[in-house]
């Protein structure tokens, strides 16, 4: 629930739909995960 809150004030920060800061967020978790090099499973 908290992520819903999170994702609702953010949106209505920068003034867009709830639907477009989603996608916003995961393209740019997308973008982050192709970064670290793709794995699921983070090497320590």
């Amino acid at each position: 629930m908290k992520i819903t809150e999170d994702v609702r004030k953010y949106a209505a920060e920068q003034g867009v739909a709830e639907e477009q800061a989603i996608q916003a967020g995961m393209e740019q978790k997308a973008r982050e995960f192709v970064q670290k090099g793709g794995e699921l499973y983070a090497k320590t």
